[in-house]
């Protein structure tokens, strides 16, 4: 349940207050808060700040008599009395000067003349609270009433963004919970990821020990130590990713309330470089290009793209043009971009389909790497949203699994490497296909084919 207020609205309450007491004269001020946003009537009211401050102690009912000219019997006595006090006792009678009595006396008094002013705090028909002012002197001008109006519209405004705000940490509180929550999950997970990948590794290492190099098994005991290595590298991102908080240099984080102090250069120094521009994720480190042959990213890749197709029943046909000048990569980048687009084209490719995967010289001194398929290809209204995060549109609704990320992630690596990608379906709109793969496609199975382009050294 939220507070009625925070000490930065009550502070607010109480500067307007001392407005309507020292600008207009009042003797009286009490702002109330309701609840929750709500009709008036039947509503439970909490003071949260008043003039004078003994008011404070006033029941609701008991402001509410006074108000309509009602004082309980037990209170008449205590202002005589006060009066008399006042008197040094003399026995002549007195005359009571009202600059004489107590703050709480004129306050008192006031009420009692119902010269008092009740505004409501109102926001979209919603009453968050009253606010009640009076004087004992004379009436409210319509200019003084229009001033106090203008306080009212102020708190009621003031109020509603001090809700806001605890809504929001509130929120913050619980967001913070469940991540907590998910983090010691994720703990859990990666801590016993960590065994089986590790034996997986030395199995991997063991079957190379064992095998001759002619091995046709060989390549694929080699499969298994390279992709044990990339998963090692990627679970230590992971790691890093849910250690965001904790990374050197970086703010902590803070609520709503207090939000975190403007970063200095000098901690902008100290951030992690998981965290500077032009860093990736997915590679661990930022992204340099040098010059590269793409035979030496594209050949592991394969061999673990042909035993995926195997196993799969698909044909893989791969075609590199010799020889090639090298290509301005990051071959960490690179190897990541194929490894997504082959799998698409792997996952997507029907028992019995073909799978292409090719290298061409292109103009402008680039190179094109080219991934086709024999698939179901990708309708034209899903195709300018390919590349946007998490979307996955018409294949959504099939039993294939994925996540809508491998595109987006791939497009921005090429970007990185100033590179360019481009998606064609069906693949006879490519202009790098070769006969083999089109005389396989059809209606049904019209195909997709990705174009990745990196400029060469030239």
């Amino acid at each position: 349940m939220l507070s009625p207020a925070s000490p930065e609205f009550t502070a607010l309450c109480r500067s307007q207050i001392e407005l309507l007491t020292e600008g207009l004269g009042a003797v009286l001020s009490i702002i109330y808060l309701t609840e929750e946003l709500s009709e008036l009537s039947d509503t439970p009211l909490v003071p949260i700040a008043a003039y004078p401050e003994g008011v404070m102690q006033w029941s609701n009912q008991q402001v509410l008599n006074l108000m309509r000219g009602i004082r309980a019997d037990a209170e008449q006595p205590r202002l005589a009395a006060d009066i008399s006090a006042n008197s040094n006792r003399s026995a002549q009678p007195v005359t009571v000067d009202e600059t004489t009595l107590l703050p709480l006396q004129m306050a008192e008094r006031a009420l009692l003349r119902q010269q008092q002013t009740v505004l409501p705090l109102i926001h979209e028909n919603g009453v968050m609270g009253l606010l009640i002012t009076a004087r004992l002197d004379r009436p409210w001008t319509t200019e003084e009433q229009e001033q106090i109006e203008q306080i009212a519209h102020t708190l009621a405004i003031g109020c509603l963004l001090d809700q806001r705000a605890q809504w929001a940490n509130q929120d913050m509180r619980q967001i913070r919970q469940v991540n907590d929550e998910r983090q010691d999950v994720f703990d859990t997970l990666l801590h016993q990821f960590r065994n089986p990948l590790t034996a997986l590794r030395t199995f991997g290492k063991l079957l190379l020990k064992r095998l001759d190099p002619e091995d046709n098994n060989h390549p694929i005991a080699e499969g298994i130590v390279r992709e044990s290595d990339r998963l090692k590298e990627l679970l230590q991102q992971f790691e890093l990713a849910l250690d965001w908080d904790d990374q050197p240099g970086l703010p902590a984080a803070k609520s709503a309330d207090h939000p975190p102090a403007a970063e200095t250069p000098a901690l902008a120094g100290r951030r992690s470089p998981l965290l500077l521009p032009g860093t990736s994720w997915v590679t661990g480190s930022s992204i340099q290009v040098t010059p590269h042959s793409l035979t030496e990213v594209l050949s592991p890749l394969l061999s673990s793209a042909d035993a995926i197709a195997q196993d799969r029943q698909l044909i893989l046909s791969s075609s590199i043009a010799t020889p090639l000048p090298p290509v301005l990569i990051d071959p960490k980048a690179l190897r990541e971009v194929l490894t997504n687009l082959i799998d698409n084209a792997l996952k997507y490719t029907p028992a019995g389909g073909l799978v292409y995967v090719g290298v061409v010289a292109y103009a402008n001194h680039q190179q094109a790497i080219v991934i086709a398929d024999t698939g179901p290809g990708i309708p034209t209204e899903d195709q300018a949203h390919l590349f946007e995060r998490h979307y996955r549109g018409v294949q959504a609704n099939t039993d294939i699994p994925g996540t809508g990320l491998g595109l987006a992630i791939a497009r921005d690596l090429v970007r990185q490497m100033q590179g360019e990608i481009e998606v064609f379906s069906p693949v006879k709109r490519c202009d790098f296909i070769p006969a083999s793969l089109m005389i396989q496609t059809d209606a049904n199975h019209p195909g997709t084919a990705i174009v990745v382009r990196l400029r060469q050294m030239e």
